[in-house]
């Protein structure tokens, strides 16, 4: 991955057909779970910016989709969202931020920290790390294994969590104790899941999308299916939803859609 501060990198270019938006998940799209972005992949998204426009948009923080994709990422296409839009960028401005702890309040937080603290204890998984719940301005993130485990944790885990269904087990305690709160689950990546308001999933981001100003609207992700965080958008009526396996079916389906 470059690590290139974005005044040195390729400036944003005006597309040959801007009313046409792409916009990409992160883990599993443009990258493997967690991992960096490869120089030859972000070398494509700058071609396919050429051709049309080019918007990125992730369940983390920014924070950490620039630890993926590299600094100053918001600055480097013309759209770019962290944590579902509730950041938001257009041509590397800032648009909005909005708290999940403003929406919900402070008692209704700790509910839901007690809460998941004490079901997470009765969990028997062979390995437990450290920050089983990150909090982040627009949703938490909760974690079985703990999101300070390694890759080789990270991997053994997802296998037994699709054995044993730890995550969507809990997700569905969680609707049950939460009910009244009207919130969203949805799991994503190899470890954890985020709890959020709902309608603050990745359709939050559309709003930024003028109709007026696009013929198309694609969406690119890997967790598309019901309870995945690309299910909602990829469902939208306004987006053309596109299941990836990996950075590189990423690259190939766009180049068969954009640039053949």
């Amino acid at each position: 991955m470059t690590d290139e501060p974005a005044n040195k990198r390729p400036k944003m270019s005006t597309p040959a057909n801007p009313r046409i938006i792409a916009l990409f998940d992160v883990d599993g799209t443009l990258t493997i779970p967690r991992g960096e972005v490869t120089e030859e992949m972000m070398a494509f998204m700058h071609r396919l910016s050429e051709k049309i426009t080019v918007g990125i948009v992730g369940g983390s923080d920014l924070p950490k989709q620039e630890e993926q994709l590299g600094e100053g990422i918001a600055k480097v296409f013309p759209y770019n969202f962290s944590q579902n839009g509730l950041v938001a960028y257009k041509n590397g401005e800032l648009q909005e931020v909005q708290t999940i702890a403003k929406f919900l309040g402070e008692d209704n937080i700790k509910k839901i920290v007690n809460w998941t603290l004490k079901y997470l204890a009765d969990v028997d998984i062979p390995v437990k790390r450290g920050t089983f719940i990150e909090f982040r301005s627009g949703m938490m993130n909760i974690s079985p294994i703990g999101r300070n485990c390694s890759r080789e944790e990270r991997n053994d885990y997802e296998k037994i969590d699709l054995e044993r269904n730890i995550r969507k087990n809990m997700v569905e305690a969680m609707r049950k104790e939460f009910a009244d709160l009207n919130l969203t689950y949805s799991i994503g990546g190899q470890i954890s899941f985020d709890v959020f308001p709902t309608g603050w999933d990745k359709t939050y981001c559309l709003k930024y999308l003028d109709a007026a100003d696009f013929d198309e609207i694609h969406f690119f992700g890997d967790k598309t299916f019901e309870g995945g965080n690309d299910y909602e958008i990829f469902e939208s009526e306004r987006t053309i939803g596109h299941t990836v396996t990996s950075p590189e079916d990423t690259r190939e389906q766009c180049e068969k859609l954009f640039m053949s």
